[in-house]
């Protein structure tokens, strides 16, 4: 069996066991719906007291809201085994019995499990991003194309995330709640334009963790939005493809961690 059909039948185990319970998953998913949404009655609220902020207004950003909470919904889904690995794999020593199946332990934990509860916030961002898309009055079609191109972008570099938070386990055998500020903190953060943040965090949440790669500048680009900070509008059509280099940097990091893991003694 290859590595692809392995994971679609973990999933699909992991799927049909939260689904036993039809009633709790569908509790669940409404209620992670309505408190994700709650976020972005605060930014309606703010808009409707100033109008605009930054040459901004609530439909533009609203697009910005759409992309980053539909991008993290998939990766919080797809990467659960690594938001646990600390406590579940390295304290416990359960990560050595990973290691003797003769699999990537990349695809083992990305079949942890597959979250279903998040669908209440890729609902509520698909729901935002449609209402945002419909209502802006400089859409450019053509560069619609970008928008499953930027969510891609974004669920690779927020899974990222996840993978150096448990690559930092290997260090500090719990995980650290220091990476939410990445994850959770990095929603917040690209629900707001890049211009209104201070240079040095512009540069962070452009090369370092692009957050704005796959929020700020394909929408930019979609809604033919002038970009005050002068990037070229050829970097506005490839920026998300810095998710797949973040990615790729945070798969490096996990690799060294492995090859240096000794076992919890456990």
């Amino acid at each position: 069996m290859n590595g692809f059909s392995l994971y679609c039948r973990m999933a699909r185990a992991s799927m049909m066991a939260q689904l036993r319970y039809p009633g709790s998953f569908a509790l669940q998913s409404a209620g992670h719906f309505i408190t994700t949404i709650l976020s972005f009655g605060g930014l309606w609220g703010l808009f409707r007291r100033f109008g605009s902020i930054g040459g901004w207004d609530l439909v533009t950003v609203a697009m910005l809201y759409g992309l980053v909470n539909v991008a993290f919904s998939l990766a919080e889904a797809l990467g659960r085994g690594f938001d646990v690995f600390g406590g579940e794999y390295v304290r416990t020593g359960a990560f050595d019995r990973l290691l003797l199946r003769p699999r990537s332990t990349l695809l083992l934990l990305l079949g942890h499990e597959l979250q279903l509860r998040p669908i209440g916030r890729f609902l509520q961002g698909a729901l935002v991003l449609g209402v945002a898309l419909a209502r802006a009055p400089r859409v450019s079609w053509d560069a619609i194309i970008l928008v499953p191109w930027a969510v891609m972008g974004g669920a690779v570099m927020f899974l990222g995330v996840l993978i150096g938070q448990a690559a930092m386990s290997f260090v500090t055998v719990e995980g650290l709640e220091v990476f939410n500020l990445l994850t959770y903190g990095g929603v917040e953060a690209g629900q707001y334009p890049l211009n209104l943040f201070s240079r040095w965090l512009r540069v962070f949440l452009t090369w370092v963790l692009p957050l704005s790669a796959i929020c700020y500048y394909p929408a930019l680009l979609i809604t033919q939005h002038p970009d005050p900070l002068g990037m070229p509008v050829w970097f506005r059509a490839v920026s998300p493809a810095l998710g797949f280099v973040f990615l790729g940097v945070m798969v490096t990091v996990w690799n060294r961690g492995v090859s240096g893991y000794v076992s919890s003694g456990s």
